[in-house]
C-alpha cells in the first residue's frame, strides 16, 4: 500500500528503533508468528484497526500483514499516536497508516473514515468509534465486516448496548474480558504506566502524597496498588459498595468525591463514566492538586469547568497544564485530560501487550476462520485465553504441574 496520511516520513528511522525495541520483549507475539506465518490464517482479510498507535501496536500491524493481512490503521487517541512509528510504520508492505500526533477533531474523525474507505471485514477496536463509525454513518460496508474484537472495558459498555439495542451488526470478541487481559494489562499495565505517565509528566515524587483514585474496577486495582507501593496514602471513590469494601479491605481508604477532593494530592480517574471530578470538586483541591485521568475518553474530568472557573490556563511543561483560579492558587491538569499513560508515556509495557495482542491475534483468526458467531459480543474461548498464558510462561522457561488422569478423574467426580 502506498497510501498514508502521516505527519513525517523522515522519522521512521527512530520509529524503527522502537519496533524493534518491543518486538525483543513480545515472546508470545513472536512465537505465534513464527507458527503461523506459513499458514497464512488471513489471507484475503483486510483488517481495519483503531488502536493507540505506539510501537507495540505498530508490531501488532505488521504480524497481522505477516499472516497475510492488509492493514489499515489508525490512532484511537489524538495524543497516543507516536509519529516516529507511524512513519516507520508506514515502511511496511501491506499496511496502511492515518494518523499523527495531536490530530483535531476533525482530522482525527478523517483518519477512521480512511480506514474504513479500505473496506474491512475485520476489525480491532479500542473503544468503539470504528464500530460506531460503521455503524452510524457507514452502513453500506456492514455486510462485508466478519466480525472483530475490543479490549477496553469502554469500548465493550458501548458494544454490549448497541446489541441490547439490536444494532451490533456483526460478532465482536470480548478481549478485554478475557483472563490473560483484564489480570494482567488492566491491573499491572494500567497501574505501572499511569503512575510512569504522572511522573514523566511532573518530575515530582509520589511517596508521601495523597493519591485519590475514582474508580476501583481492574485498572483501578492496578493504579492503587501501584501508587501505595511508592509510598503514597490512597483513597478510593467508588459507587459499587463491593469494590469499595475490597478497596477498603486492600488498605485503602474509602469515601466521596466531596470529601476526597480537599485532601488530595494527585486525582487519577479510572470509571468509564463522565463528569467524575467536576466544578465543586476543583472549589475545594488544595493548590497544586495533580488532575490524571486513566479512562479512554477524556469525559472523567470535566475540563470544560475547570476552564471556566479559571482566571488563565498556561501550559508549564510538555503536557501539564496550569489553570489558574482568582485566588491565585494553581490545579495542573496532565495530557489535557486525555489518557494519561499514553498522552504522557509509552503506554503499557512490552511484556503486558505481549499477552493482550497475542490475544487480540488469535481471536482475530479465529472469526476470520470460523465465521460461526451471530452479532453481538461473544467471550474469548478458554482454548485461547490459556493458550496465551501458557506461550508467556513457556517464554519465561516456567514449569508447571499437571494434573494426573486419576487427578481429573477425581476433580470431575461428586
Amino acid at each position: 500500500m502506498s497510501e498514508h496520511t502521516i505527519r513525517d516520513p523522515e522519522l521512521a528511522p527512530e520509529g524503527r528503533l522502537k519496533i524493534d525495541w518491543v518486538k525483543d520483549h513480545m515472546p508470545v507475539l513472536n512465537r505465534l508468528r513464527e507458527e503461523k506465518a506459513d499458514q497464512l490464517p488471513l489471507d484475503g482479510a483486510q483488517v481495519g484497526i483503531c488502536l493507540h498507535l505506539e510501537a507495540k501496536t505498530a508490531y501488532l500491524a505488521e504480524v497481522l500483514a505477516d499472516l497475510g493481512a492488509e492493514v489499515a490503521i489508525t490512532g484511537s487517541n489524538p495524543l497516543s499516536t507516536q509519529d516516529d512509528v507511524a512513519a516507520a510504520l508506514a515502511c511496511t508492505d501491506a499496511v496502511q497508516v492515518h494518523s499523527w500526533h495531536d490530530a483535531t477533531e476533525q482530522e482525527y474523525q478523517q483518519f477512521i473514515h480512511r480506514v474504513v474507505d479500505t473496506a474491512p471485514n475485520l476489525i480491532i477496536d479500542d473503544g468503539g468509534d470504528l464500530v460506531a463509525l460503521l455503524h452510524e454513518k457507514r452502513e453500506e460496508l456492514l455486510p462485508e465486516v466478519v466480525g472483530g474484537a475490543e479490549e477496553t472495558t469502554t469500548g465493550l459498555a458501548r458494544l454490549r448496548a448497541m446489541a441490547q439495542a439490536g444494532k451490533l451488526a456483526f460478532p465482536m470478541i470480548a478481549v478485554n474480558d478475557a483472563m490473560s487481559k483484564y489480570l494482567f494489562d488492566n491491573r499491572y499495565g494500567t497501574g505501572q504506566s499511569v503512575i510512569e505517565g504522572i511522573i514523566r509528566s511532573t518530575n515530582l515524587v509520589v511517596a508521601g502524597k495523597t493519591v485519590v483514585v475514582a474508580g476501583y474496577g481492574w485498572c483501578g486495582r492496578g493504579i492503587a496498588a501501584r501508587a501505595q507501593g511508592m509510598g503514597a496514602r490512597v483513597i478510593v471513590c467508588e459507587v459499587d459498595p463491593i469494590r469499595a469494601n475490597e478497596a477498603m479491605m486492600e488498605g485503602c481508604e474509602v469515601t466521596t468525591m466531596s470529601q476526597a477532593a480537599s485532601r488530595g494530592d494527585i486525582f487519577i480517574t479510572a470509571t468509564g463514566c463522565r463528569n467524575v471530578i467536576r466544578k465543586e470538586h476543583f472549589d475545594s483541591m488544595r493548590d497544586g492538586a495533580i488532575l490524571a485521568n486513566a479512562g479512554h475518553f477524556d469525559v472523567e474530568i470535566n475540563v470544560e469547568a475547570l476552564d471556566e472557573m479559571s482566571d488563565s490556563r498556561r501550559r508549564v511543561r510538555e503536557h501539564v497544564t496550569e489553570y489558574r483560579r482568582s485566588d491565585g492558587t494553581s490545579l495542573y491538569l496532565l495530557g489535557e485530560g486525555r489518557l494519561v499513560n499514553l498522552a504522557c508515556a509509552d503506554g503499557h509495557p512490552a511484556e503486558i501487550m505481549d499477552l493482550s495482542f497475542a490475544l487480540q491475534l488469535l481471536a482475530l483468526v479465529d472469526v476470520y476462520q470460523n465465521q460461526r458467531l451471530t452479532p453481538g459480543v461473544h467471550p474469548v474461548s478458554d482454548e485461547i485465553d490459556r493458550r496465551v498464558a501458557a506461550l508467556r510462561l513457556q517464554a519465561l522457561g516456567i514449569d508447571i504441574d499437571r494434573l494426573s488422569e486419576g487427578q481429573q478423574q477425581y476433580m470431575q467426580s461428586w
